[in-house]
């Protein structure tokens, strides 16, 4: 035993035993108190009883009393101020008799459902007691009886659990019936019958019978007002307040003796305590931590030798400490030159190649969110960093929640450990096969919603997956990895979504928001490389103008949310004619234009009666306000040809005469199309 432990268990013993012994001389006066107070509990608990028993009594008496005045009047009446009664007073029946027992009214359950009955003022011994009845005598003028008024309620759990709550001891009917009724439920129903044991198994005379559990019992006789022979049972009181008290006394007698006997061993130990304190400070890593020198002893010669030992091992600590952060700071670097470029393949071998130097990895993969498919994962993997001359470039695919890094993607939490381990996912046969393995996910750092958000990104906000694969040795990632890897991915996370915004905001300014067409800026750029390349190769190259007729008439009517409806829906129909070299523009207002590389006069013919007959062969269906039917608009277009270079020496020409080809359709009469030079 250590020699403070034998210094405090000495003090202890010399302390605590005196008042070990005064305790339980005063535990043993006051379980004798407690015997006393226990009878007076029983008693008062009896008397509750009967004074509620007698108080219902009394209710079911007034009742029939009242509805005894009644008797004799009209029926429905009787039966109405009767069926009252069994509902505010919650009674089971009330009714009116003759002096032949004949039912002149009533209510609440049939007579048949009262079960066995006991009378209020006339006791009788009953077995299996249901009901508690009471009822006076109905008279006429001259004082003959005529019938009689009664009402009953049941003897049933709620009507002991109010017996208990009143009394504050457990009831239980001693009717005879068995398992008797009892306010014990559930695990304790078995205390009933040990009651109604205890008080048959005591004499006359006796009030009180202790149980081996502690039960205390008392009977409690039937009587005029209160006819129900009930058994009052409750647990002995153990004088808790009383042993509260001690037992506070006691624990600060042993609070206060512990705390001298911790003073006196620490003072006899304290060099060796605080030695072994500063090991343990040591241990937990805190090695700033000196521990004081006293005297010249050998136990002084010791704390100096620890104090040297702590002090070189911090100097260490702090040199890996100063080449950990170097590091960062050097992927920190890396990170800001990846945030600079726009050119994304060149960001991805940057990112793999860098996360495997840095974890020493034998592989890596950066995964993206598909732009055309927001469920699926791709990239390529990396072997090796590009220098050494191992690259791999291998194409994956991955749905979203299929395998390691789809697991990663689906729950955005990275995951480390070994191929195979308790908890880990199973390797999916479409991504690299490993034994161990560290991945993490590469979120957007501009969040959910609003314009910050990248268009190849998920709902979540996730940009992709970065994981590293083996570890030369067979050694797996620890935390430091983890740390370095995840610190990278948040790096990554800027420079990839730097280049999302950057090829979004570059889709944005060439786009038309409302109908997702080209815009007159790229229609612009189009015309003049379609019409240079036909002039260099000696192809043609056509151009279909496309104005919807009495557009302004469809905003005037419907509104302009309509219009909108009517402009999107066309640009979609026009969309589905076209080829996919084919290029169609929003040229302004409800103008369109249609742009067909190597397209002769009699393929832009068709492809205009085919546009035509797309956009005026349905009417466009419009959603109205709430409640109403959805509205129908009829839609028709006017169009206009020409083609390069046969109505036109260059691209302005051109749209020129094809906007001259589509006001001649509008001079026939619209809902047409013209050819520039007819």
């Amino acid at each position: 035993m250590p020699l403070r432990a034998r210094l405090t268990a000495a003090f202890l013993v010399v302390v605590l035993g005196p008042v070990l012994l005064g305790a339980v001389f005063i535990g043993a006066a006051v379980n004798a108190v407690t015997d006393g107070r226990a009878v007076d509990r029983l008693n008062a608990a009896a008397a509750s009883v009967t004074a509620v028993t007698r108080n219902h009594c009394d209710r079911l008496t007034s009742t029939a009393a009242a509805i005894a005045v009644l008797f004799g009047e009209d029926t429905a009446a009787a039966t109405a101020a009767a069926s009252h009664a069994v509902t505010s007073q919650r009674l089971e029946r009330v009714w009116l008799s003759d002096t032949d027992g004949a039912v002149v009214a009533e209510a609440g359950v049939e007579a048949a459902e009262l079960g066995n009955q006991v009378q209020c003022r006339q006791p009788t011994s009953v077995t299996g007691i249901d009901t508690l009845v009471a009822g006076v005598e109905v008279q006429d003028a001259d004082g003959r009886r005529v019938g009689y008024a009664t009402a009953a309620m049941r003897v049933d759990a709620a009507f002991l659990a109010e017996l208990a709550e009143v009394s504050g001891a457990e009831v239980t009917v001693d009717d005879g019936r068995m398992p008797p009724s009892s306010s014990y439920t559930g695990a304790r129903s078995s205390q009933a019958r040990e009651s109604l044991r205890l008080a048959e198994s005591s004499a006359e005379s006796e009030l009180v019978v202790t149980g081996d559990t502690g039960l205390m019992v008392r009977s409690v006789p039937v009587e005029t007002g209160s006819p129900v022979p009930y058994v009052v049972s409750l647990y002995e009181d153990s004088g808790r307040e009383l042993f509260g008290i001690l037992a506070v006394i006691v624990v600060t007698a042993a609070l206060l003796a512990v705390s001298a006997a911790a003073w006196l061993a620490r003072s006899a130990t304290r060099p060796m305590a605080q030695l072994a304190d500063g090991a343990e400070a040591i241990a937990r890593g805190d090695l700033t931590v000196r521990v004081p020198v006293h005297g010249n002893d050998e136990l002084a010669g010791l704390a100096r030798s620890f104090n040297r030992m702590a002090r070189e091992t911090q100097g260490y600590v702090q040199a890996l400490t100063a080449s950990r952060d170097q590091l960062r700071g050097q992927l920190n670097l890396l990170g800001d030159t990846l945030s600079s470029t726009l050119d994304l393949e060149r960001i991805l071998e940057v990112i793999v190649d860098t996360a495997v130097v840095a974890t020493g990895a034998r592989a890596g993969v950066m995964l993206l969110v598909d732009a055309d498919n927001s469920q699926m994962l791709a990239g390529r993997i990396a072997e090796g960093p590009a220098e050494v001359g191992t690259r791999r470039t291998g194409d994956i695919r991955l749905p979203i929640g299929e395998g390691l890094l789809g697991e990663v993607a689906a729950r955005t939490r990275a995951i480390r450990g070994t191929v195979g381990g308790e908890g880990m996912p199973i390797l999916s046969p479409r991504e690299p096969q490993c034994r161990s393995f560290l991945a993490v996910p590469v979120v957007s750092l501009a969040g959910r919603g609003g314009d910050g958000v990248e268009p190849a990104a998920t709902a979540s906000g996730l940009l992709g997956v970065l994981a590293v694969y083996d570890r030369p040795g067979d050694d797996e990632f620890d935390d430091t990895d983890l740390t370095t890897l995840r610190t990278f991915a948040g790096q990554a996370a800027v420079a990839v979504g730097n280049v999302l915004s950057h090829r979004e905001a570059q889709r944005l300014s060439l786009t038309d928001p409302l109908t997702g067409l080209w815009n007159y800026r790229y229609l612009q750029v189009s015309m003049a490389r379609e019409v240079e390349r036909a002039g260099r190769f000696h192809r043609r190259a056509a151009v279909i103008v496309i104005d919807l007729d009495k557009f302004k008439v469809v905003n005037d009517t419907f509104g302009h949310l309509a219009g909108d409806t009517v402009l999107a829906e066309v640009a979609r129909r026009i969309s589905n004619e076209i080829r996919d070299v084919d290029l169609a523009f929003r040229y302004g207002g409800e103008e369109f234009v249609v742009l067909l590389p190597e397209a002769e006069v009699s393929g832009a013919e068709r492809v205009a009666e085919r546009l035509w007959q797309a956009v005026r062969s349905e009417p466009v269906s419009v959603e109205s306000a709430a409640g109403q039917p959805e509205r129908v608009i009829d839609v028709t277009v006017s169009l206009g040809v020409a083609v390069f270079p046969d109505h036109g020496d260059d691209g302005s020409q051109v749209l020129s005469a094809a906007d001259e080809a589509l006001y001649a359709a509008k001079a026939a009469g619209r809902d047409t199309w013209r050819v520039a030079g007819r």
